[in-house]
């Protein structure tokens, strides 16, 4: 799980996550959103591809909305068949009311190998 989790406003631009994501060293980052939402980099190289300018193009037009959560003590076999079943990489883990941290798929390998 990546701790602390690394947030985004709707409203930031493309080239605001993606710096966020490079400094970080992450793929994903939590949106400020209610419910939740999520940007992954999926997003960002599609909106690369389509030719659209990152500095023009703001969060809230890419992102995933309504995402799925976790708690932080759910088995981690419980995760992987979520994120398989749902074709999903990564997920927020939610304690009570509050986000601690993001699991993606590659932590789960990493932990499951």
């Amino acid at each position: 799980m990546s701790t602390p989790l690394e947030t985004v406003s709707k409203t930031a631009t493309i080239q605001e996550a993606a710096t966020v994501m490079r400094d970080k060293e992450i793929t994903a980052l939590v949106v400020t959103t209610d419910p939740p939402s999520i940007i992954t980099s999926t997003d960002l190289v599609e909106v690369a591809a389509e030719g659209r300018d990152p500095t023009d193009v703001q969060v809230s037009e890419v992102m995933t909305e309504s995402v799925e959560t976790v708690p932080p003590d759910l088995y981690l076999e419980e995760i992987a068949a979520m994120m398989t079943g749902l074709g999903i990489g990564h997920l927020p883990v939610v304690e009570k009311d509050d986000y601690v941290g993001m699991i993606s798929s590659t932590d789960v390998t990493a932990e499951l190998s």
